[in-house]
């Protein structure tokens, strides 16, 4: 199922008008960047659409209702999920009712996980600091 990428950016534009009310409700605490982290909602990466993706700690955080276990969903999941493991990318699933029931702990375990993904080093922004140099003092 490749589509072109005009093709995937007007189903995302659409997806972002017919979000769900648990990917609202989510929407709304991620998009205030928690603990600085940027999400980006309905992105494409590759040919596929993720529900909401944090760039920074290549994390896919994927709600799902009662249809991902419906048909061929569950098989389609798992390919995508294949797929972006191979690009390095970590699939978060988290089912609808907890974010409806729970918000406040899906955020925070969203963040917990994508703080843990975020590398380890210094962006390349200059040099190095010197021995002895105290980090913080920036």
């Amino acid at each position: 199922m490749l589509r072109s990428p005009r093709a995937l950016v007007k189903r995302s534009r659409k997806l972002r008008k017919a979000m769900s009310l648990p990917e609202v409700l989510l929407w709304q605490e991620l998009r205030k960047r928690p603990s600085g982290l940027k999400f980006r909602r309905q992105h494409t990466v590759g040919h596929y659409v993720l529900d909401f993706f944090c760039a920074e700690a290549s994390l896919c955080i994927e709600i799902d209702g009662e249809q991902h276990n419906a048909g061929d969903q569950p098989e389609f999941d798992d390919s995508r999920g294949a797929w972006l493991d191979l690009h390095g990318i970590k699939t978060l699933r988290i089912n609808a009712a907890d974010v409806l029931n729970n918000l406040e702990s899906v955020v925070e375990h969203i963040v917990d996980i994508a703080l843990q993904r975020l590398p380890l080093h210094r962006p390349a922004d200059g040099p190095p600091p010197r021995a002895g140099e105290d980090l913080g003092a920036c």
